[in-house]
């Protein structure tokens, strides 16, 4: 009997800007479309997983190493909503070792605990913080753990910048067997002129949109009850965003090298946003930003 193939994803995004909670909900959609989902947690915080359980943190893999050199896969890995099985991989002791090594360390550990031939998945999704992409952050890029890559960002210069340098990491470790860039979420799209910023970059650095989520209350009233939205607010048209989007994400084929901007090429395109939006503002200009 062949062997089933577990679909593997990483979402990147820096910190603060909506990636477990995006993660979280693409989660709960699938797991409640029938998918067996498992979701890794890969931030030091260890509060991706959270929604799924209600608001309640895990033992995380690397705690849990801490503590005893030899456990049960139960014992790091937790049923959340719907049946989506949640792990936190961990940070170091504060002040100690790097803040990546509870993503090798976690993925390392469910391999020998046979956790992606036993429990019957579907999907993987890697929560990864993408401030930086080096050391372990990098791992499910640099070897290809997941096959599929996408970026949560707004339309605010600091989150483009980290989606740039995470496609520069994909692109370096492309033709090394590395995973590939599906797409780019564009998260809290309220303003008339984020989905605009946000097309020219995905435009320039040759990747695409998976979708348009608007920053919304029901996601906040949602969290403060420790749920996700798919659970919290079924019903809500946030719900039916996020539920189209993991559908989307949990289709995907084909992915692609992305095109990084250099520093400069960046800073230059941030600069002619900044004068098109004063221009936006003090009514200058109506409209889509033609000239940039």
């Amino acid at each position: 009997m062949a062997k089933k193939e577990i679909k593997q994803i990483a979402i990147y995004g820096k910190g603060g800007i909506g990636k477990s909670t995006t993660t979280s909900n693409i989660s709960a959609a699938l797991a409640k479309a029938g998918c067996k989902i498992m979701q890794v947690g890969c931030d030091p915080k260890s509060d991706s997983t959270n929604t799924l359980r209600d608001g309640k943190y895990i033992p995380t893999v690397l705690d849990t190493l801490r503590e005893k050199k030899v456990f049960k896969l139960e014992e790091v890995v937790y049923e959340g909503f719907s049946g989506v099985l949640c792990v936190e991989a961990g940070g170091p002791a504060p002040g100690v070792g790097c803040a990546g090594r509870g993503i090798i360390t976690a993925v390392q550990l469910l391999k020998q605990l046979k956790a992606f031939d036993d429990l019957d998945l579907d999907v993987v999704i890697y929560d990864v913080l993408g401030d930086v992409v080096c050391g372990g952050f990098a791992m499910p890029i640099r070897e290809g753990i997941a096959k599929h890559v996408f970026t949560v960002s707004s339309a605010d210069f600091m989150a483009i910048y980290a989606a740039n340098n995470l496609f520069r990491g994909i692109a370096k470790y492309s033709n090394s067997g590395g995973a590939l860039l599906g797409g780019l979420i564009a998260n809290s799209i309220n303003t008339p002129y984020a989905r605009e910023i946000i097309d020219d970059f995905v435009e320039r650095t040759s990747t695409q949109v998976m979708a348009y989520v608007p920053r919304s209350v029901t996601v906040t009233q949602s969290e403060l009850r420790g749920k996700t939205t798919i659970e919290a607010a079924p019903d809500s048209e946030q719900a039916r965003i996020y539920t189209n989007l993991a559908l989307k994400v949990a289709n995907h084929t084909e992915s692609k090298t992305p095109s990084p901007l250099s520093e400069k090429d960046l800073r230059e395109w941030a600069a002619l946003w900044a004068d098109q939006i004063l221009a936006i503002e003090t009514g200058e200009v109506r409209g889509a930003a033609s000239n940039i």
